[in-house]
């Protein structure tokens, strides 16, 4: 349960940094800026929305593997071994999915309607934002749950090795 905490204030954290960068950018007021918004932020989330879901799907490969080499190993390891296991695999999939939808996301052709709303590309801007902060959180809050998963199996295996 305290692994859980850890990683979950760890992706607050990253959380906060996200809407203070958009806090920072400011407001949009007009179409032709958030069409130049939309379109830089959209190469760089549709890179990073690749890269979260490849680690993601590579987390959760992993989990397997270590499940494996858990239930094979000589030392006996508690229900909170696997429970921590299971929460990694949870926030993973949670990652991997949300990475799947900013993918799609940055897949509509901005600029390309004519007589489109300006408030439709404002939205198109903040839920792309809104998608890479949450899922900057999201993998700082997997990395650390994967992190506190993994000392805890080592000092399962050798007690001596993590101080």
């Amino acid at each position: 349960m305290k692994h859980q905490y850890y990683a979950l204030l760890g992706g607050l954290l990253v959380l906060l940094l996200a809407a203070g960068a958009w806090y920072a950018i400011g407001s949009i007021y007009y179409q032709s800026e958030a069409i130049e918004l939309i379109e830089s932020i959209s190469r760089s989330a549709l890179y990073f929305g690749a890269a979260v879901a490849t680690g993601s799907a590579t987390i959760l490969a992993l989990m397997l593997t270590l499940v494996g080499m858990a239930a094979r190993a000589e030392s006996e390891f508690g229900d909170e071994v696997y429970r921590s296991v299971y929460h990694v695999a949870i926030f993973a999939t949670v990652t991997l999915c949300g990475a799947v939808i900013l993918l799609l996301i940055c897949c509509f052709p901005v600029g390309e309607f004519e007589n489109v709303p300006t408030r439709w590309y404002r939205w198109l801007y903040h839920t792309m934002f809104a998608g890479v902060g949450i899922l900057s959180a999201l993998l700082v809050s997997t990395v650390l749950l994967l992190f506190l998963t993994i000392r805890q199996v080592i000092s399962g295996i050798a007690p001596g090795a993590v101080s």
